[in-house]
């Protein structure tokens, strides 16, 4: 099993750290310095409220408005913004965009930099050291393990999110949604896909 379906895996043990965040949360409500409310309101925005439907509507609206996507290409901080998403890590964003001979993948190598108000919270293995090496070192075969696979000619460029710069994948529109509303467009478009490590399909 790769290390994405592994962590895919519904039944998998919690890891360590998981395990050490549950108690630290458990001692913390039962100490009554956090309101277990307000922890679920959190949880609930950063899963989905700030999250990657935000990001979806983002791409859905580049794909179907030109104007959009040249703003969002140059000032992607701006444009996000102009659809009202805004906040903590999401200070400075980039927009990479996808093309026939250009495939583009985000990986933070230092540690977990990742857009939250377009993509929400960074999954598991988009903080595992594995990931944070390998997409660098080796980034095709890194795709492969997502079930991308790229022609030979296509040129795959890894972007490194930090601190100061983080990014977004800006996937290709599949074809035959040329007459799709945004709506139906940004049901199309996943997480994973606007990191870079796999490509929007047609359901």
């Amino acid at each position: 099993m790769s290390e994405h379906e592994e962590h895919q895996h519904h039944h998998a043990p919690p890891s360590e750290i998981e395990e050490r965040v549950k108690k630290l949360e458990a001692l913390l409500i039962d100490k009554k310095l956090v309101d277990p409310l307000s922890l679920d309101l959190l949880v609930d925005t950063y899963q989905n409220r700030v999250g990657p439907r935000n990001g979806a509507a983002v791409v859905a609206r580049a794909w179907s408005d030109p104007d959009y996507r040249k703003r969002l290409l140059e000032d992607a901080t701006s444009a996000i913004i102009e659809m009202g998403y805004a906040g903590r890590q999401g200070e400075h964003l980039v927009c990479v965009e996808n093309t026939p001979k250009v495939h583009n993948m985000v990986v933070c190598t230092l540690c977990s930099c990742y857009p939250w108000p377009v993509l929400g919270l960074p999954p598991t293995w988009y903080k595992a050291t594995s990931y944070r090496s390998r997409a660098v070192s080796e980034p095709r075969s890194v795709l492969k393990e997502f079930g991308t696979e790229l022609h030979p000619d296509v040129e795959v460029r890894v972007w490194d999110s930090t601190a100061e710069v983080r990014y977004l994948v800006l996937p290709m529109q599949p074809a035959g949604t040329e007459s799709y509303s945004v709506e139906q467009l940004a049901s199309l478009v996943k997480r994973d896909a606007m990191i870079g490590v796999t490509e929007v399909k047609v359901n």
